[in-house]
């Protein structure tokens, strides 16, 4: 092999290597999922050690508004919920706030085990203090009972500041990172995850079910990371 030839392979072998691995994400090998409406029931959930579940939207039309994504609040006793408030818009009117924990004890009374509120919401990477101190208000009217979670982006760990990541740091009790949009897995993962090591915030990885996957070198033994969770879908065709 010629010496060019020689260092494109290693090169492929060690940057590229991530694509020539990668494998459909298989629900069957992992405990947390994220089910969104619409989205049925599968095998998965009899072993879910945790579920994120949408419960609600804040939209950008006015007048603002939670909209339920629920018809009937679930019951399931035995395994820790998150219930998860997709969001467009964090210009919010007070009884926002109030909706959402009457939705969180209406969960509670029912029987389940809620563990935690997950924001959802795609903050740009510029503007994550402003996030921070939005989830810092938050915070105060959440009962202490509850954990308070987000979804995060690729690029923040990559190209956030390090001043908005400590104030989300000081914030939340956990991050899941996003490796998807729609129901693939975003090409270039690998190098956006690098980065990761100037996340100190308790954080996931978030997969999207047979989505293509693979470990990035040194995830594992980060002391910060906590796992996966995998955004459960309909199979196409359904």
């Amino acid at each position: 092999m010629s010496r060019p030839a020689c260092v494109l392979a290693i090169f492929f072998s060690v940057v590229g290597g991530v694509a020539a691995a990668e494998a459909p994400v298989d629900g069957a090998r992992y405990h947390s999922f994220w089910l969104w409406a619409g989205v049925k029931a599968q095998p998965e959930l009899a072993h879910a050690r945790e579920l994120y579940l949408l419960a609600s939207e804040v939209g950008i039309r006015e007048p603002l508004r939670l909209s339920s994504r629920r018809s009937a609040v679930p019951a399931l006793a035995q395994t820790p919920l998150w219930l998860v408030v997709r969001v467009e818009t964090l210009a919010w009117p007070p009884e926002i706030y109030d909706q959402i924990l009457a939705q969180l004890e209406r969960w509670r009374a029912a029987g389940n085990h809620v563990v935690g509120l997950q924001i959802d919401f795609d903050a740009r990477t510029r503007h994550l203090e402003r996030y921070a101190s939005f989830l810092s208000g938050l915070r105060r009217q959440l009962p202490a009972q509850y954990r308070l979670g987000i979804t995060g982006l690729m690029d923040w760990s990559a190209n956030g500041d390090a001043k908005g990541l400590a104030a989300l740091g000081g914030v939340v009790d956990e991050i899941i990172i996003q490796t998807y949009q729609g129901r693939r897995t975003i090409p270039g993962y690998g190098a956006y995850l690098a980065g990761l090591g100037r996340l100190h915030i308790p954080f996931r990885i978030g997969l999207v079910q047979a989505g293509d996957w693979q470990e990035p070198p040194g995830l594992a033994a980060n002391p910060w990371f906590r796992g996966y969770v995998v955004f459960l879908q309909n199979p196409r065709g359904r």
